[in-house]
């Protein structure tokens, strides 16, 4: 098993999910609303006629437990999805998971992900 973590730009959001919502190895998903910074080091805005730095940038965050073997389809759909080419499109990260279990029925493994 492996836990994909991304951090994509907010407006990327509905088409990373709708992207993953037509495969069949999408099983849920967690989304958390983070800030960052990255190469990009933040943004100048303006507010008033004023204009300030803003050296972290929101973005979202979304968290898969997913199976060895879904791996790449599930990354080529969040890259597909979330990328523009310009800075600040974010990252994916791919970790191992040892384990994995359903609170509710204490099934174990990729038994525990479907």
């Amino acid at each position: 098993m492996k836990h994909i973590k991304a951090i994509l730009q907010l407006e990327k959001l509905a088409d990373v999910r709708a992207g993953l919502e037509k495969t069949k190895c999408y099983r849920g998903i967690i989304i958390t609303d983070v800030m960052g910074q990255g190469i990009q080091k933040g943004i100048v805005q303006a507010w008033r006629g004023e204009k300030f730095q803003t050296d972290l940038i929101p973005k979202v965050e979304i968290d898969l437990i997913v199976k060895d073997e879904d791996v790449s389809e599930i990354v080529d759909i969040i890259y597909k999805n979330a990328h523009t080419g310009e800075i600040g499109d974010g990252k994916i990260f791919i970790y191992n998971v040892e384990e994995a279990i359903r609170i509710r029925t204490g099934e174990k493994g990729n038994n525990a992900l479907e």
